[in-house]
């Protein structure tokens, strides 16, 4: 009943403002995450422009404000891009989120592949493309871009699922001056976070820190997280900058890890045995930096670029104890450039991105989180070429062509050491290289009003990262580059009081690399599918239903699946759900108050397995989130996740054929109350 009632109630608040749009022509002014041409009244001039500049793409593309989720708790990846169409994100523990756009990297076991995840244009993945989404503190974001698909090419990359970048606060744009916030609630969780911004003269700084520390839903689950942000820019004139940006982490996580369906449904808040037996935790340090520039050279031409650098150590305690230290570095550099062509109007980008990545891993026995016995040696080494362009020309005032294409190259070199009294340790060097041309083509209508029409045609293409390539005593495994072709239409824009955002496409792959779990302590496995289809529909609407009553709404339909395959023949791939859907209805009282009802709903089971036997079962989650806004300096928030304590599996390991044996199921948080307070003056 509570399913039915739920699909009766999004099939008709996604219908029934269709109707009411003629009756109202009033501008909307939610925090819209939806990217139109034309400005959200409310939004902050720097999102204001981030969403005009993003609207120019032809393709699926959102622009995420600060303030969409800043009156309610936001700590990882999966909270900052809950309204954004057509990405999953849900948390396995911790600050370990599961993130896919169009099955980017759905097979992959741990962290992130498949998907440019970047701050500040620089990218928080290795050269060779392995991501970590932990590194992400939602309160050091002013906004955040994400495009989806081939819509990253002014990025350089050429990946399936697109791009995430973080743009960090300056003190021209953070919107403060000073800043303290504190949240916390339950399961002991406790957050700190200071903020400074000032400009003087033609000098400007943000800097910020975040403490946090808690125990966990689950046992096995404790944390203690710092970040911190410095951002100092200096400018020569309009549209002339050079700025440095400093970002640090220090990360100590706890893994309670998967259960068995058995497990889960006798108590999901019990922590896998093994994973308390050898107190297994991610522990790392990281810090990244960057020397940028955004410069107008004339009235047509501009260039962004510069240099970065990242330095990561790593303390991993799982089935065994991983020792990783990491240093990665690149340059980059686009110019911009807006003008004619033959009397009608076009612009365009070209750029290049350059970088390098060595690693020292170490493995260890693990004892009970210790380090016992060295059990391999290596050196990992990754560098990666990408030069790229995109251009527009309007044959119509209101329509434009766009192509454009990237051209990339990678390496990968391993080599591993020989340990006494170890026989799977052996002395081996191996080396790959891949290369790739991934052409795109498209169509941008717009109308007066800034409604617009897109769609395009675009090749991805990514080589396999070191830890998808297992070398052996032979050299590496045979695992081949993902290659895909996608295509997709929409339409974007708003009408009196809807804002809408709607994409339909569909992706054939070849050689997709899909991953799968063996056993518990046992590494995932990659292997190359031979045909592979991702489609799929990404929509999001807002509805304006009167000055104080805001409906916000995304749905997305993913059908991943095999392609006539020998041994999997049609199925369906694992890990994401075939419908996902979520909606906020918020009332803004004109006193200072709100409140916002939610609800998560994946309407069907994700599979588990390839062979699919298995599906994890349906869930509906209810929130509530409130908060008040004293004065000018002082707001209150309170964020109840989970209202009816539904114990529901937010995430699952990958099979090949899941059986009552199985670790393959990650539970979701129980009810939790969180509140805070943010003071600035």
């Amino acid at each position: 009943m509570k399913s039915l009632l739920l699909a009766s109630t999004a099939a008709l608040s996604l219908a029934f403002p269709l109707t009411a749009a003629a009756d109202d022509d009033q501008a909307t002014t939610v925090d819209s995450v939806i990217v139109t041409a034309q400005p959200n009244p409310e939004d902050p001039a720097v999102v204001a422009n981030a969403r005009k500049r993003l609207s120019e793409t032809p393709g699926a593309v959102s622009v995420i404000s600060a303030e969409s989720y800043e009156q309610r708790f936001a700590i990882a990846l999966d909270d900052m891009l809950r309204d954004a169409p057509g990405v999953f994100a849900q948390k396995k523990w911790g600050g370990d989120i599961r993130i896919s756009i169009r099955g980017s990297g759905i097979g992959n076991a741990n962290h992130n592949r498949g998907l440019l995840i970047a701050q500040d244009g620089l990218p928080l993945n290795e050269a060779d493309g392995y991501g970590d989404s932990q590194i992400v503190d939602p309160l050091l974001a002013r906004y955040t871009e994400v495009y989806r698909g081939g819509n990253a090419l002014r990025f350089g990359g050429a990946l399936l699922g697109g791009a995430i970048n973080m743009v960090t606060p300056t003190g021209a744009n953070a919107g403060l001056e000073n800043r303290v916030r504190i949240d916390g609630g339950s399961f002991g969780l406790l957050r700190q976070h200071v903020a400074l911004a000032r400009q003087t003269g033609d000098w400007d700084v943000f800097v910020a820190a975040t403490n946090q520390t808690g125990q966990g839903w689950r046992p096995q689950s404790q944390q203690n997280i710092q970040f911190g942000s410095l951002n100092i820019g200096r400018s020569f004139g309009e549209e002339r900058e050079v700025r440095l940006i400093l970002n640090g982490s220090n990360i100590n996580q706890e893994i309670p890890g998967a259960l068995t369906r058995a497990q889960f449904d006798a108590n999901p808040r019990q922590p896998a045995a093994g994973n308390v037996l050898n107190d297994q935790s991610r522990n790392q340090r990281g810090l990244r930096g960057s020397l940028r520039t955004n410069w107008r050279l004339n009235d047509n031409l501009a260039f962004e670029g510069g240099a970065y650098a990242i330095w990561k150590d790593l303390d991993h305690p799982v089935f065994q104890v991983i020792d990783q230290q990491s240093r990665n570095y690149g340059v980059f550099g686009r110019l911009d450039w807006d003008g004619t062509i033959g009397g009608m109007r076009a612009d365009g980008y070209a750029g290049v991105w350059l970088r390098k990545g060595d690693l020292d891993s170490n493995f260890y026995v693990n004892v009970k989180g210790a380090r016992g016995a060295p059990t391999s040696i290596s050196l990992q080494n990754a560098t990666a070429s990408d030069v790229f362009g995109e251009g527009r020309l309007f044959v119509r005032d209101h329509l434009a062509l766009v192509a454009g294409a990237s051209w990339g190259i990678a390496t990968r070199d391993y080599q591993s050491f020989a340990i006494p009294g170890v026989t799977n340790a052996f002395n081996l060097k191996a080396s790959k290289d891949y290369d790739w041309i991934a052409p795109r083509i498209g169509l941008l209508w717009e109308d007066e009003q800034g409604s617009q029409v897109f769609a395009n045609l675009t090749k991805s293409a990514e080589p396999p990262n070191h830890g998808s390539m297992s070398p052996t005593g032979n050299g590496f495994a045979p695992v081949e580059a993902q290659e895909a072709w996608t295509a997709e239409i929409g339409t974007r824009g708003r009408r009196g009081p809807l804002t809408w955002d709607v994409t339909l496409y569909r992706a054939q792959l070849d050689n997709e690399m899909l991953q799968y779990t063996p056993g518990p302590n046992i590494p995932a496995t990659t292997f190359n599918a031979d045909k592979t289809i991702h489609q799929g529909l990404e929509a999001a609407l807002d509805w304006k239903v009167t000055p104080q009553v805001r409906l916000r709404q995304t749905y997305t339909w993913s059908d991943f699946r095999f392609d006539g395959d020998v041994q999997y023949r049609d199925n369906r791939l694992p890990i994401v759900p075939e419908h996902f859907y979520r909606a906020e209805i918020r009332y803004d009282h004109q006193a200072g108050w709100f409140v916002a009802p939610s609800v998560e709903w994946a309407v069907a089971g994700a599979w588990v397995d390839f062979e699919n036997t298995t599906k994890s079962p349906s869930y509906a989650i209810l929130n509530l989130n409130g908060g008040w806004n004293l004065n000018d300096k002082v707001s209150l928030f309170v964020d109840i996740r989970n209202l009816t304590d539904e114990a529901y599996i937010s995430n699952v390991q990958a099979q090949i054929k899941a059986t009552p044996a199985s670790a393959a199921y990650w539970p979701g948080d129980g009810r939790s109350v969180f509140g805070g307070v943010t003071v600035s003056f």
